[in-house]
């Protein structure tokens, strides 16, 4: 019987490495860079490459993609407790060369692009030269591709695509998009979607405005016109029609990766929930001894080894299995709980730090937008839902009797039934 928690030796020394190399080297440059995104800022080259160096060198770069790609290969165990600690970070992913949405573009372009787009394309986006924007929610339905109307159309040699598309991350960073665009509208909705690489300086695309999120330091996500965009054939990625199962690749690990940095920010924020109970005191106690601040601490530590519990159960099972359909279930259940865990230990940290948790020398409301912000991301928590009872009703089949089983009088009846022979 296998059931175990432990991490082996080797690989912890890797994450006390990772952990206070992230604290003491990369934590700091969120207070004098902007975006992340922005690899072309000087002072990205200055003070993010010789990190990446470091990263690289300890065999720890891109470690979600195979040894073939210049990655380490590892599981989604592995990766979950890597990503606990980038998750205290903002540029840690970055330096890890595991950022979203680069690292999910690079999984679907490495099992869906030709050679001539892995060279174009993938290979400096592995090697951070450039950055990448995944373009397919829209401003009409972001939730409900049903609804998506941008179109691509085949010319001759070349497609077209007109549409809008919303919430493009790093648009105005990116070397180029990924584009979902309806190729086929007489087709059922889950076989008429295409994918496009479109390079970022190809005609007709207009970032229309930049939108920020919470505590941005920069507005990043695009609300993007194409007009009249014309690609060659060959920037079409995968077969026509292969739009849904391609993005498959890239958001069931994506999701679960959001979860795992999840636990690493809101770990940071019950660590400044503690801290702060034991440094102030108001009414002649530390806020420590307030039992109702205790409460708050005990639920938060509760609530985030609870879901911690979840994700790494769900990592082990996508280890196991190599089938994102058989965990489908459980990556909604992560998805689903994510957002709640954040928003619930962010705002008790936010309470107890009183005023000063409510301003924007304290990390806090940027949290708990941000957990919104995951409720939303990826699909929105409602639907994750949907899909966890749905596929748990699939294991169970209706009582077709007018009492069912566990009926304690038919269930009494079953058991006398059953020990007759003994009983007499």
């Amino acid at each position: 019987m296998a059931w175990d928690f432990e991490t082996d030796a080797a690989f912890q020394a890797e994450l006390d490495w990772m952990a206070q190399f992230v604290r003491n080297e990369v934590a700091p440059l969120e207070h004098v860079l902007g975006s992340p995104w922005n690899i072309h800022d000087p002072r990205f080259e200055l003070l993010v490459r010789p990190l990446q160096r470091q990263v690289r060198e300890r065999s720890l770069w891109a470690c979600h993609l195979g040894p073939e790609l210049g990655g380490a290969g590892f599981g989604q165990v592995k990766l979950g407790l890597m990503n606990e600690i980038l998750g205290r970070a903002l540029f840690a992913p970055i330096v890890f060369g595991a950022h979203a949405p680069d690292s999910g573009n690079c999984e679907i372009l490495a099992a869906y692009g030709t050679e001539e787009q892995k060279a174009r394309f993938l290979a400096p986006l592995l090697a951070n030269e450039v950055v990448s924007c995944f373009a397919m929610t829209e401003p009409q339905g972001g939730a409900d591709p049903k609804v998506f109307t941008s179109r691509a159309v085949r010319d001759g040699d070349d497609w077209v695509i007109d549409g809008q598309k919303w919430f493009a991350s790093n648009a105005r960073y990116a070397a180029f998009f990924i584009v979902m665009a309806v190729t086929d509208p007489d087709a059922p909705v889950y076989q008429g979607m295409s994918m496009f690489v479109v390079p970022a300086d190809t005609p007709g695309i207009e970032i229309i405005r930049n939108v920020g999120v919470a505590d941005d330091p920069e507005a990043t996500h695009a609300y993007l016109n194409f007009a009249g965009v014309r690609v060659g054939v060959d920037c079409m990625l995968g077969e026509p029609g292969a739009a849904f199962a391609i993005a498959q690749v890239r958001l069931g690990g994506g999701r679960v990766h959001h979860a795992m940095r999840v636990i690493g920010q809101a770990q940071g924020a019950l660590d400044a929930l503690c801290e702060r109970a034991l440094s102030r005191s108001t009414q002649g106690s530390l806020l420590a001894d307030k039992q109702m601040v205790q409460e708050k601490i005990a639920d938060a530590w509760i609530q985030l080894e609870q879901f911690r519990l979840l994700v790494m159960r769900t990592a082990w099972r996508i280890d196991k299995y190599h089938d994102y359909q058989k965990v489908r279930k459980d990556i909604a259940a992560v998805k689903a709980t994510m957002p709640k865990v954040l928003h619930d230990i962010a705002s008790s940290a936010l309470q107890v730090h009183g005023s000063i948790g409510v301003s924007t020398e304290m990390p806090f409301v940027g949290l708990i937008v941000r957990a919104y912000q995951m409720g939303l991301a990826d699909g929105p928590t409602e639907v994750h839902k949907v899909t966890v009872a749905r596929q748990l009703l699939r294991d169970y089949v209706a009582c077709e009797d007018l009492f069912p089983d566990y009926h304690r009088p038919t269930a009494a009846a079953a058991a006398a039934e059953k020990f007759r022979p003994v009983l007499g």
